[in-house]
């Protein structure tokens, strides 16, 4: 494993002194590989300018690009996303909210919204909560977009609602997968084809592993009608210090421009420093960060056949998830489980590993139609954790 990474210092002792949810939501003989948190002390750029404001007393409310300016900077030197002009963004609190607020823009009340399941639960939430309807395209067996299936779906939905827009989760939660710049492009092109505004949630686009290739989706000929919604907050750990950004095609500006005031009043000021500090001067950490995770994607990769042989999984091309097929197992969901959405319902393998193994992961169900019998492992932890947890969750197989 990799010794000089952003795990190499972690002791569990200290992480269950945290008091967030992936560390407070159970018991102290848990190990949580759930909610997506990782188990980091943060970049020291990150620290530095949190604790600079806090001296100055900086705690007052955002204004300025600044976000969009680092953001955009970030993009060029990672992707060659050279034309992202600060002029078609926009501050929002966060990426779940910031989708809302893009899908009040371009969708009515009732509208449809296709999703591609199983994908980040708070898709169905947050969409059935501002009153537009779920429509379901789901994956194919491979883990991919499937096309055919979303056509079909862009059909009826457009025949049905007088607009529709489709949430992109690139790269994909839970399966880990990178789209390719050709599954993008016949993606913009399905949308064109129908007038579906994309709407497409990155913000795990800094996550993606050595040999991959991410492509922001407003870099895909054809899109310029689309938005992206991003943040720092998942490659750099800040999910408690809330900021994104919007980020609209050329096509999109007008749009865009339309987004209400106090949505930008949304976001924490310190927050969007933090967010600043990681994109301008928390790159290495990054690649750092990076290094543990392929040490412990690998990790995995041997644990489980030897302490769960039969669960079956796709090494992830990009996130600090592992989607695994639990079915084997014969570890049924059974007929009463929550709705997809509800990110807390633990139901099948999820239950069974938390009663008997106490290990804390996602319950495959809430992901929607294809997350039957799966479970989602956060491995953004150390090393010695992931290898007690599949431990534990190996021997509470066999003794079952």
């Amino acid at each position: 494993m990799p010794k000089d990474t952003p795990f190499a210092s972690v002791r569990i002792e200290e992480l269950r002194r945290r008091t967030s949810m992936k560390w407070r939501m159970h018991g102290d003989d848990v190990l949580p590989l759930w909610v997506a948190e990782m188990d980091v002390e943060l970049a020291s750029p990150i620290v530095d300018a949190v604790t600079t404001a806090m001296r100055r007393g900086d705690t007052g409310y955002p204004v300025g690009n600044r976000y969009a300016e680092a953001f955009a900077g970030f993009a060029a030197e990672r992707w060659g996303w050279t034309d992202l002009s600060v002029d078609r963004t926009a501050i929002v609190p966060d990426v779940m909210m910031g989708i809302v607020e893009v899908l009040r823009l371009v969708t009515d009340h009732d509208d449809a919204v296709v999703v591609t399941p199983p994908v980040y639960p708070p898709f169905y939430a947050f969409v059935s909560n501002s009153g537009r309807r779920v429509m379901e395209a789901s994956l194919g067996p491979d883990g991919r977009l499937d096309l055919d299936r979303i056509a079909d779906v862009f059909r009826r939905a457009a025949a049905a609602h007088r607009r529709v827009a489709f949430l992109l989760s690139n790269p994909h939660n839970p399966t880990g997968t990178v789209h390719t710049l050709d599954e993008l492009r016949a993606l913009a092109r399905l949308a064109r084809d129908h007038g579906v505004r994309v709407v497409s949630d990155e913000i795990h686009a800094p996550l993606v592993f050595e040999g991959e290739s991410f492509t922001p989706y407003l870099t895909v000929p054809g899109a310029e009608d689309a938005f992206t919604v991003t943040s720092a907050s998942k490659a750099w750990n800040l999910a408690g210090l809330k900021a994104a950004i919007a980020v609209a095609g050329a096509d999109a500006a007008d749009d865009l421009a339309r987004m209400p005031e106090e949505v930008g009043h949304g976001p924490s000021h310190v927050g969007i420093i933090a967010h600043e500090a990681a994109y301008r001067h928390g790159v290495a950490w990054l690649d750092s960060l990076l290094r543990g995770l392929e040490g412990n994607r690998a990790l995995l990769s041997s644990l489980i056949p030897e302490h769960l042989p039969g669960v079956r999984w796709n090494p992830p091309q990009g996130t600090y998830l592992a989607w695994l097929d639990c079915r084997p197992l014969g570890l049924d969901d059974g007929d009463d489980v929550a709705a997809p959405g509800i990110v807390s319902d633990l139901a099948g393998p999820a239950r069974f590993f938390l009663d008997r193994a106490r290990v804390a992961l996602s319950s495959g169900h809430v992901f929607g139609p294809g997350g039957q019998g799966h479970v989602r492992l956060n491995f953004g932890t150390a090393p010695h954790i992931i290898t007690d947890a599949l431990i534990r969750m190996g021997e509470a197989v066999r003794t079952r």
